[in-house]
């Protein structure tokens, strides 16, 4: 029996990782050292934090000794999963997504130990083994151990089809070139295992038996659960857009604000999916007040993925704004050109400039309401016109409720 791989195993049912499994418990029966992947499409050039549930198992794949492989689908982004889609995906150009592949490697890495070669990620591209197959072939080798009565039980497929909705043979065909990923990997590396969120769970037993049918081997499949909110929302979105995992689409500071305005009901939960803590540091953690729990997971959060100096001046910018009325090093910044000023801007434009809100509507009731402020001072009047005095060393802060805020500096 592997402790390595009974340690991984216990320490993801702890925390409450699992959603299904394919007998999981046989692992460390079976194989000496644990080899587990998981799949990122090329669709996008970023992550949300809606991916960050399957990169938690693969760090604490490392963390207990076994050996992560992230498969980028260069291949089967060409084609689009239908997975939890209920259209077409739009299909990119092989430039797009090498480029997306390579941003998508940079932010994984943040989260891995790369230096370690016991433990070091294995990164592939699905595209080097599916660009050269041979379709007669292919439909003769693994086609066989597929039938359409079993494919068309998937929710993926089934979701389309009961809506009326198209679904191309193309996209058909994913899961198909799913399991035979897994196949690839199995015999190449030896792996094991696939992690997947919940709407993957077909794919991935797909994947076991094709590689049961064709190989005589034992793998096993792992899904996660779908994360939402305490207040229902879903996880990786908030009212002003999806939460980043690349600074250059979100600040550290306002990952950090993500984490520390998060429901008290969810803060516990969190630490557990989202920290390296230990549960029984977890458990000395929920005997303080809950603004100090919010805290330790914004700060373990963002220090995972952006450092512990990002961290600390988030917090420390955090609290310069909202319990000293005053600018951090780490608060949001937007330019405006001098002769902006100088056309007479209003602060419903100001307040557009800065990308704190999009709907004008929403600005002025904001306005009369009191929920916008200049340096702290309540703006009453929609009409102000924002002059060049406003700005303190060419800089004023800029406020939108209780927790949007920006600094705006004249460039």
């Amino acid at each position: 029996m592997n402790n390595n791989i009974k340690e991984f195993i216990n320490i993801i049912k702890e925390r409450g990782f699992i959603h299904q499994t394919t007998n999981l418990d046989l692992l460390s029966t079976e194989y000496d050292k644990l080899i587990g992947y998981t799949g990122f499409d090329c669709t996008s050039n970023t992550l949300h934090v809606g991916s960050l549930l399957q990169i938690m198992l693969l760090r604490w794949l490392q963390k207990t000794n076994n050996k992560p492989i992230i498969l980028l689908g260069g291949g089967t982004t060409r084609i689009g999963d239908p997975s939890g889609k209920d259209k077409t995906r739009k299909i990119l150009n092989e430039e797009e997504i090498e480029k997306n592949s390579k941003n998508i490697e940079k932010i994984l890495k943040k989260f891995l130990n790369t230096n370690d070669k016991k433990i070091k990620p294995i990164f592939v591209n699905n595209f080097e083994w599916l660009e050269s197959l041979n379709y007669i072939s292919f439909l003769r080798d693994i086609g066989k151990h597929f039938t359409i009565n079993k494919m068309l039980t998937f929710e993926s497929v089934k979701t389309r089809l009961d809506r009326e909705q198209s679904l191309s043979y193309m996209e058909f065909n994913y899961m198909i070139l799913q399991a035979y990923d897994f196949l690839e990997l199995n015999k190449k590396e030896n792996c094991a295992l696939q992690i997947g969120g919940s709407d993957q769970w077909g794919n991935i037993v797909n994947g076991v038996d094709l590689i049961k049918r064709h190989s005589n081997q034992q793998t096993y499949g792992l899904t996660t659960p779908l994360i939402t909110l305490a207040t229902g929302a879903k996880m990786g979105k908030t009212e002003n857009g999806a939460i980043w995992l690349d600074e250059k689409f979100l600040s550290p500071y306002d990952y950090w604000q993500f984490w520390r305005n998060i429901d008290d009901r969810d803060v516990s939960k969190f630490m557990k999916f989202f920290t390296d803590l230990s549960i029984d540091e977890i458990e000395k953690i929920k005997e303080k007040n809950i603004n100090e729990q919010k805290i330790v997971l914004a700060n373990q959060t963002t220090s995972m993925l952006h450092g512990e100096q990002e961290a600390k001046k988030s917090e420390e910018t955090a609290k310069k704004t909202f319990s000293e009325n005053s600018m951090g090093s780490a608060l949001p910044s937007v330019s405006i050109k001098k002769d902006q000023l100088n056309d007479k801007l209003s602060i419903v434009d100001l307040i557009i400039l800065s990308k704190l809100e999009k709907s004008k509507s929403e600005i002025r009731r904001l306005i009369k309401g009191g929920g916008v402020r200049i340096n702290n001072q309540i703006i009453s009047d929609e009409k102000l016109i924002v002059s060049e005095k406003l700005f303190e060393k060419n800089t004023v802060k800029l406020s939108l409720g209780k927790k949007r805020h920006i600094k705006v500096e004249i460039s």
